[in-house]
This record gives structure tokens, sequence and C-alpha cells, in this order.
């Protein structure tokens, strides 16, 4: 099996978290690709990618670009700039999991994304102290969408403790409050518009918590979304072949509420240890559950 082909058969089995993770490494990939292409063609204006990926505060500007206020979450610029926020994505993402469900995770990720945004753009167009630079600042970043799954769980379970280097035990409202207090200070750096940008989603993920707390089955209205990740998915590109079952309805019934009892026990048990102490087989078998959803 080639290269390629392992990365797209691990792009079609791989949880909503790992192919958030994957687009955006595609789409960096992508700007790097397109700008070597562009300048070494001897091109001193080249076409830039991040022209039709990255938000800008300029109202007239994100008019006629409107897809930008998604593109942005998803677009970086260099190395270091993925590299931090893939690795936060990555870890806060699986903190996120312990409490809530891979489609949740992903909606979270884009009402972050579009409240950073949104918030960007106002910014710059309200604030005296910003009107001016909205001519020319553009906005790109994984940011804001990270901020808000770190908050949405930092609001829904704020005493979970994690383990940190030179720190030891932290609980995960201080790790937030920490985030939030580092942005309400850099407004004033040279980076204004991140920083507001991240506060948007630190916001976005402190309503989402509330609302899950509310209703924890919810998909928090953007469950269309998990089609368009799942587009290449192998499951839904082949024909679905139903076979009739041998068994009794006596017989089903008993299978069915075995079935469901092993999964309440394997919630149980993430409940009590969390998810690394599940077996391989309660990880298969929770794995099965969740693409049943």
């Amino acid at each position: 099996m080639s290269i390629g082909q392992e990365i797209k058969q691990s792009f079609k089995q791989g949880s909503l978290h790992t192919k958030l993770i994957y687009v955006n490494i595609g789409v960096f990939l992508a700007v790097s690709i397109v700008n070597v292409i562009m300048l070494i063609s001897g091109n001193r204006d080249y076409f830039s990618l991040l022209e039709w990926l990255q938000v800008p505060s300029y109202l007239p500007h994100l008019i006629s670009t409107p897809w930008t206020l998604v593109t942005y979450m998803f677009t970086h610029e260099n190395l270091f700039h993925i590299l931090f926020n893939l690795l936060a994505l990555y870890w806060f993402g699986q903190i996120f999991l312990r409490f809530f469900t891979q489609k949740q995770l992903l909606s979270t990720y884009l009402w972050g994304g579009l409240a950073g945004g949104i918030l960007f753009v106002l910014a710059f167009n309200a604030i005296p102290l910003f009107v001016e630079m909205k001519y020319l600042s553009v906005m790109i970043g994984a940011s804001a969408s990270i901020m808000a799954i770190t908050f949405a769980a930092a609001t829904y379970a704020p005493n979970h403790t994690i383990y940190l280097l030179f720190f030891g035990e932290v609980r995960l409202k201080y790790i937030a409050l920490v985030y939030l207090i580092i942005d309400l200070i850099s407004i004033a750096g040279t980076n204004a518009g991140g920083h507001i940008a991240h506060l948007g989603g630190a916001l976005a993920g402190y309503l989402i918590a509330l609302k899950l707390k509310q209703n924890s089955t919810t998909n928090l209205g953007l469950g269309w979304v998990e089609g368009i990740f799942n587009v290449f998915s192998s499951e839904r590109n082949k024909m679905k072949v139903v076979h009739k079952r041998n068994m009794s309805d006596m017989e089903y019934n008993a299978t069915k509420v075995k079935r469901e009892s092993n999964i309440n026990d394997i919630l149980d048990k993430i409940n009590k240890t969390g998810y690394e102490s599940l077996t391989k087989e309660e990880r298969e078998e929770l794995f099965k559950l969740g693409n049943k959803n």
C-alpha cells in the first residue's frame, strides 16, 4: 500500500477529531505548495491561496468572500503556527471527548471559529483603536476554535485535573483562566485581532457547555457538517446489504439487551476511571456504537 493510500485509508477510518487535524494539515500543505510554485515561477507579485482563505476585517472584502469566515479556521501559514495549534487541538480535543461526543467536538470547533471571526470583524469596525487597521487586517488559524473546545470542557468539568510538566496536577478551570488572562492583556500587542478572536471562541465554548449541561445529547445545530467530513468515507461509498436474521425475536431481543448492558458498563467505567482505562475490546465496542449514531 502506498503512502497516499495509507493516508486516505486513515482519513476514512479516523474519527471526526482525527479528520479535523487532517483537514488543517491538508490546507496548510496546499497553501505552502501553491506559494512555492508561484514564487519559483519568478513572479514577485505571485498569487497566494491565502487571499481566498483568510478572513478580512474590511466589510466590503468580507461580503465578496463570505466563505472565509469558515476557511480561515482551517488555515495556517507557517510550520510553528500549525504545529502549536494542532498539538493544542489534539490535547484539548482528547479532554473534550471525555465528556462529549465526536459530533459535538466538530460543532464546537466550528461555532468557536465563527464566533472568533465575527468578533474580530466587529472589533475592527467598531473600536476606534482598530478602525484604521481594518483595511489591511486579516486573520487565519484554528486557535479561536481550540479556545472554544478548551472553555467548553473547562466550563462543563472545571475541577477535572490534568498533569502538566513542572506543575503537576492542575485543574482545567485554571488552565482556561490563564489563557483568558493572556489574551486580555495581549490585545494591546501586535496581534490584537487574533487575541480578540480567542475571546470570541472562549465565549462560544462557555455558552456551548451551558447548553450541553441542559441537554448532553444535542448536536449543537451543526449535525449536517458531519456529512461533509464523511463524504469520502468508505461506508458511504459502498452499497449496503441487509441480511435477514436467522434468530428468533426472543433471541434477538436478548442479544440487544446484553449489548446495551455492555455499553452502559463501559460508560460507567469511563465516568469512574476515564477513557484510558478501557480495554481494546471495550474501545472497539464503543467505536461501533458511535458509528451507529
